[in-house]
């Protein structure tokens, strides 16, 4: 079974550097021992990560360049949402005075326990299968949880894609930019999203470098910093692509729009795992085609800036699932007719 990862990357950002100073005052706001080292990361993420050893364990800091206290809240309420339910996620520790998140030079930060594991970037089938399982049981826990602090978090939805493509527009001030947004609107306008479609809190990037195994097994899942409201199977569509293996973002100029760029068997076996997990209800298994379009779409504004507006990588996308249509996704995944 081959899983994609997905390549979502947020916008490079200044990462702030940290004094053996710096640290001490924070770590002077916790009873979690005297500072020992630190080790600074820029691995998969555009937050500032330090690993941090003290007289007492070992620790990771977590400090947002880009996030409000309010935005850093909805994921600090979720991860203790998830470990009240067991689910495998680091611990945020409480300061002083029972606070997790803090305030240093600005910005909010979280010191996290150190998970022991690591980051498997060619995953065996039997942890591929594990993480599936995963990702099927966050979306059973958070079917019904509604989160604080939603509205300060950048939700997948129709909504959010067309502000983020209108502020790109503004930033950018390019005809090339003018011409992408709007095709981006026009392809928005063509999803049909019920509201009766499922929704959740997604992790959003279940990318193997957010996820330790030990010992072969799922040991946790890190980096939030993507979470969101959004729609149930989000995460689940970001494990799957129905494209030839071939066809990629430095391939794609070398197929025509006529040629075959499908190949749905490792789809099928991705969706039946998933589903001895979690439950597909119809509704999500006929618009299914529509939330990996938006999946796509958002793909867009995360790389806005890549390629020319007449043609790039996930418009091709876009375009070749276009011309397959709904009805013929549907039955290469789940056989038969659409239900409706």
């Amino acid at each position: 079974m081959r899983l994609s990862w997905g390549d979502n990357e947020n916008k490079m950002v200044v990462k702030t550097n940290f004094s053996k100073e710096d640290i001490s005052k924070i770590l002077s706001k916790y009873s979690l021992g005297r500072l020992v080292s630190f080790e600074s990361t820029d691995k998969g993420t555009v937050q500032t990560n330090i690993f941090i050893k003290t007289t007492k364990a070992r620790f990771v800091l977590r400090y947002y360049e880009n996030r409000s206290k309010k935005s850093v809240l909805f994921e600090i309420n979720l991860i203790n949402y998830l470990k009240n339910k067991k689910y495998p996620c680091p611990t945020p520790f409480k300061n002083n005075r029972g606070k997790i998140v803090g305030i240093f030079k600005n910005k909010p930060y979280v010191l996290f326990e150190f998970v022991e594991g690591k980051h498997i970037e060619k995953p065996t089938e039997k942890q591929k299968k594990q993480l599936i399982q995963k990702v099927a049981e966050l979306q059973n826990l958070t079917g019904n949880y509604r989160p604080l602090y939603e509205k300060y978090r950048i939700n997948y939805n129709i909504k959010f894609c067309k502000k983020l493509a209108k502020e790109e527009v503004k930033r950018l001030r390019t005809a090339n930019a003018i011409k992408k947004a709007k095709w981006i609107k026009s392809e928005l306008m063509k999803l049909e999203l019920p509201k009766s479609l499922p929704k959740g809190v997604c992790h959003c990037d279940f990318h193997f470098s957010n996820v330790l195994f030990k010992e072969n097994k799922f040991k946790a899942l890190i980096d939030f910093d993507d979470a969101n409201y959004t729609y149930r199977v989000y995460d689940l569509i970001c494990l799957i692509s129905p494209f030839v293996s071939s066809f990629d973002w430095n391939t794609w100029e070398k197929f025509k729009l006529t040629e075959n760029v499908f190949d749905f068997r490792e789809t099928k076996k991705i969706i039946l795992e998933y589903m001895k997990h979690a439950f597909l209800s119809d509704v999500e298994k006929y618009y299914l085609f529509d939330i990996y379009k938006l999946s796509i779409l958002i793909d867009c504004i995360w790389y806005f800036e890549r390629g020319n507006a007449e043609d790039f990588f996930e418009k091709r996308k876009i375009d070749h699932l276009n011309n397959l249509g709904r009805e013929e996704f549907y039955k290469r995944i789940f056989g038969g007719d659409i239900k409706s």
